[in-house]
């Protein structure tokens, strides 16, 4: 593995933000998000930070004066939310290439700090943050050293592009080979968990040069690469030089779609900004220009444009729950709408699959599968307790109540 960060090297004598975990035992509605599973009358068992057990409350096996009990009268309790693309320091208010160009570095760590609150507060235990210049690893490190609280961290450092290529404003521009791995390299001593590219546009970027020495020198450092890349020629292009993941995602030829299958590559999908901005309401109030407005009603209400989505999905594709958050009204406790449009559009086949895209299969794209996205005895405790039944009407997720990240309390 590549060395670590500079600050992974720093003695921590005390976190500023602690918590202990909870040894409790939860009576409620359990959707486990394992298959279509779904416990009417159920409880969950949180011990040193994992998951002691999970099932019927009839079929209980403990000692009940061992432990406290909270019986949520019937709410939901589901594992933690992960959402798989998001930019932190973006604020889901202003426009983007100025808040880029000129927010200072130290309101960057104040938007970021504010967005993880909401998160955690949306029932997010997870954030995949794709890059707002390199301010997502000194978020890493504010969480990691106990500096301040907040949901787990997958961060990209910098995104890469070619140089002057899509949102240059806030990526790392690189030409030619060698300022490839550079740039690779840089995000790597930073800390990233992961590589970013910007691959199209209007049009392609990178040169075959260019691309293939970027996956490489990811590869090389043993992360995963993911790919902005919003229409057939690119996906295509993208997944044969062999990045890992699809970002957005767009129209596909059958043939694009084999490829995905062929690689196991999963998608994830972003539709927020499309639907959100389409309310006139909520639009409106952010400032969205009438013109936008009018663009975005149209995208939304024309279901052609997602064929390539949802034929991806339906021939197995994964699809990963997320939403872009930070783009213009699109703030990082927004996870109904996006949700609700995967079920609509059809990317997701019910509520339940879609409870999947931003549990179960989230975790396996973020490298958790075996220990996260599910409520199952040995995982890491992350679980999240909601006024109603999600699996049923989506809405109820914006009642969170309680968000737990390794038995800890977070809200």
């Amino acid at each position: 593995m590549p060395e670590p960060a500079a600050w992974k090297y720093q003695k921590i004598t005390k976190p500023m933000f602690e918590a202990e975990a909870v040894d409790c035992v939860f009576y409620g509605r359990v959707v486990t998000c394992v298959g279509d599973e779904v416990i009417e009358d159920g409880y969950v068992h949180l011990k040193d930070g994992k998951i002691a057990a999970v099932g019927a409350r009839s079929d209980m096996n403990v000692v009940m004066e061992d432990f406290d009990i909270i019986d949520t009268d019937g709410k939901t309790l589901m594992p933690g939310m992960m959402n798989s693309h998001a930019h932190l320091s973006w604020d889901g208010i202003h426009e983007l290439s100025q808040q880029s160009m000129f927010d200072p570095p130290e309101i960057r760590a104040y938007k970021a700090a504010g967005n993880m609150l909401k998160s955690l507060r949306a029932g997010i235990t997870l954030v995949r943050d794709l890059g707002v210049h390199d301010a997502n690893l000194f978020t890493k490190q504010a969480v990691a050293q106990g500096i301040f609280p907040g949901p787990r961290l997958l961060v990209s450092g910098e995104s890469i592009i070619q140089t002057g290529g899509h949102t240059y404003w806030v990526c790392r521009e690189a030409s030619g080979a060698d300022e490839m791995r550079r740039a690779v390299r840089d995000q790597v001593k930073g800390g990233a968990d992961l590589i970013k590219i910007m691959a199209c546009h209007d049009t392609l970027e990178f040169t075959d040069e260019e691309l293939h020495a970027v996956i490489d020198e990811a590869h090389r450092n043993r992360l995963p690469i993911t790919a902005h890349a919003t229409y057939n020629d690119c996906i295509a292009r993208v997944a044969e030089f062999g990045v890992d993941c699809v970002e957005h995602g767009g129209s596909m030829t059958d043939e694009t779609i084999q490829i995905l299958l062929d690689k196991k590559l999963p998608i994830v999908t972003t539709f927020s900004a499309l639907v959100i901005q389409a309310n006139e309401e909520i639009a409106r109030a952010f400032g969205i220009p009438e013109w936008k407005i009018e663009e975005r009603k149209r995208a939304v209400a024309d279901k052609s444009r997602f064929d390539g989505l949802v034929r991806a999905a339906k021939a197995g594709v994964p699809i990963i729950f997320g939403t872009d958050a930070g783009s213009p009204a699109v703030e990082h406790d927004r996870i109904v709408p996006e949700l609700g449009f995967m079920v609509e559009v059809g990317v997701c086949p019910d509520n339940l699959d879609a409870l999947r895209a931003i549990t179960a299969r989230a975790a396996t794209l973020n490298g958790f599968g075996d220990t996260l996205g599910t409520l199952e005895a040995g995982k890491l405790a992350d679980m999240i307790v909601v006024a109603g039944k999600p699996d049923q009407d989506l809405t109820a997720l914006e009642k969170v109540e309680m968000t737990f990240i390794d038995g800890k309390r977070m809200h």
